[in-house]
């Protein structure tokens, strides 16, 4: 009787990617499944709970800091570390994302400002973007509308490159190096928008926000696209600089 041949692969498994979240029921929602697909595990941190920071991450493929209620302007200890922890992916060059509240803590390390819209404006729920030709050069194919959830924005960093404008804030997108900062949630779910416009409810009665079910009724028309794009996304990004060791696995992964 013939067995058949027992196969051992030597491919090493992939690090973990870094997950910074600001509270306690926070997940890492479409981003964290994106990236479980792709491979890898996720080093989930909440630092605003205890969790500490690593001090390099050559133990990490990359990380992504998400967003929350919070403004990077608040005072809280826990926001100043976050900001100031920032400096060591850049430092090391590896691949960071930032979203919505991470974004503005990129971009205040870099030396931004982060400030509400001068007429007192939210962006809350879908909002056309318009991808520049550096942001078409990263990633073709950007959807023309996105997931929005924040009363603030950012001021364009020195030495970055805006990657996608809006209008009511002008800056949805940048890179720096291999860091980059978005404006709005491609890590949203349905369970999240459920969640986010029942709990912050209050939030769309903000000038500028859309009602509650035009939520729903644009995430029909607008997700397929910001899905197909945010793993597209997630792909460029993470390959941009691989870990020692791991650099044929993420060229895989990346394909």
């Amino acid at each position: 009787m013939k067995h058949a041949p027992v196969c051992f692969s030597n491919a090493k498994p992939l690090p973990p990617v870094l997950m910074v979240l600001h509270q306690e029921t926070s997940t890492p929602g479409r981003v964290g499944n994106a990236l479980r697909v792709l491979g890898y595990s996720l080093d989930i941190r909440r630092p605003r709970f205890g969790d500490p920071l690593p001090e390099t991450l050559d133990a990490h493929a990359g990380a992504v800091v998400f967003g929350g209620p919070m403004s990077a302007n608040d005072c809280d200890d826990f926001i100043r570390r976050e900001i100031d922890w920032i400096a060591v992916p850049l430092k090391e060059q590896r691949p960071l994302l930032g979203i919505c509240l991470g974004a503005q803590m990129l971009a205040m390390q870099l030396g931004a400002s982060v400030a509400p819209h001068p007429e007192g404006r939210a962006q809350i729920g879908y909002y056309p973007i318009r991808p520049t030709a550096a942001g078409l050069a990263i990633c073709p194919d950007w959807p023309d509308h996105v997931y929005h959830w924040h009363r603030e924005g950012f001021e364009l960093p020195g030495g970055s490159e805006l990657l996608a404008e809006g209008s009511d804030f002008p800056n949805e997108a940048f890179r720096y190096d291999n860091a980059f900062g978005l404006q709005f949630h491609p890590d949203v779910t349905t369970a999240m928008m459920h969640r986010w416009t029942m709990r912050g409810h209050e939030r769309l009665e903000l000038p500028g926000a859309r009602p509650r079910h035009h939520h729903f009724a644009d995430r029909a028309v607008h997700d397929v696209t910001e899905r197909a794009w945010l793993k597209a996304f997630l792909d460029r990004w993470l390959a941009r600089t691989p870990v020692a060791g791991f650099d044929m696995a993420l060229a895989q992964a990346a394909e």
